[in-house]
């Protein structure tokens, strides 16, 4: 097991990176990450392994313990194929990119077949868009309004969205979470 030193800091900013039992991330964005709370919790149920320690050790009157920061599964959580159709699925598939052109802020979606014109809201007719094309094509139908999505919309696997997800590091990523985040990417020679 290891160590990482890090200076004085609270209990709270010391979340937990949650392996499966296979020591792949539950998932990659947002990465699977646990409370310093709930990470003990799970130690004292037995329901994890900690594969590494922040520095930081939490104490009470009978209890002293290192927190965990990156803790596995015992039990393997066999990931969905197909995942939720949300809102920000929608966007991790689609690469946070407006479909029509290329835009990366002010992101909506929009019906590339219009509800009013019999389109649904399903994976394969739902795009990333940003606010200014969502307005210009409006409830017309893509030759209509002469806009296409760059990528036809489809069902993204949940390896699909791990991938797009690798693409789009957090903002805080601990040293002892990148071998586990990251051993599945092409080594340089």
């Amino acid at each position: 097991m290891t160590v990482h030193f890090h200076p004085t800091v609270s209990p709270e900013a010391c979340p937990a990176l949650v392996l499966n039992a296979d020591f792949r991330p539950l998932s990659y964005y947002p990465l699977s990450l646990w409370s310093w709370q709930d990470a003990i919790k799970a130690v004292f149920l037995d329901r994890v392994n900690i594969v590494s320690n922040y520095d930081k050790t939490v104490r009470s009157p009978s209890f002293e313990m290192r927190l965990p920061s990156v803790v596995s599964l015992k039990t393997y959580i066999k990931p969905s194929r197909h995942p939720a159709f949300t809102r920000f699925n929608v966007f991790l598939r689609d690469r946070f990119i407006c479909q029509y052109c290329g835009a990366r802020q002010d992101l909506t979606f929009d019906h590339v077949i219009p509800r009013s014109k019999g389109g649904t809201t399903t994976w394969e007719n739902v795009v990333a868009a940003c606010s200014t094309c969502n307005l210009h094509k409006g409830d017309r139908l893509p030759g209509e309004a002469h806009m296409w999505p760059a990528r036809a919309p489809y069902q993204p696997t949940v390896n699909d969205l791990h991938h797009n997800g690798r693409l789009f590091p957090p903002n805080y990523l601990h040293e002892s979470w990148m071998d586990y985040l990251y051993w599945d990417s092409v080594l340089e020679p």
